[in-house]
């Protein structure tokens, strides 16, 4: 189960911010193997200057546009899936109207066992890998 979470300036609407996050759940079913179910997002507007940033690290022009995505997923992904996930998440939010140089991602790797789904169960520990679809 990816856990997602997409944090953005506050201002766009409601369409906008519901096409972010479809855009980046496309990205994960696409690249990384994750079921179409297995959808669960936390995304967050804030204030200006409660989200900040810098406007040319790395040589990246960013505006008051940007998009972080923080995707906290089982380890196990390849440096070749990471990089296409990459890739069409940009591409993907470009399609929602997020400019390639405004989004800014940064994965997180756990293990099988550092996830619960209710009910106090390691679930991934305890049901056949078929059931996790």
């Amino acid at each position: 189960m990816p856990f997602v979470r997409i944090d953005l300036l506050e201002g766009r609407d409601a369409a906008q911010v519901a096409a972010i996050g479809e855009a980046v759940q496309r990205a994960l079913v696409e690249t990384m193997n994750v079921p179409e179910r297995d959808r669960f997002q936390v995304i967050t507007e804030h204030a200006r200057g409660r989200l900040v940033y810098d406007a040319a690290y790395l040589g990246v022009a960013r505006t008051d546009g940007i998009v972080l995505v923080q995707v906290t997923l089982s380890s196990g992904r390849t440096t070749a899936q990471k990089q296409q996930f990459y890739a069409r998440a940009a591409e993907f939010l470009a399609s929602a109207g997020v400019r390639r140089e405004d989004v800014a991602i940064s994965l997180v790797e756990s293990t099988r066992e550092d996830w619960s789904f209710g009910n106090g169960v390691a679930q991934y520990l305890v049901l056949p890998k078929d059931e996790w679809k």
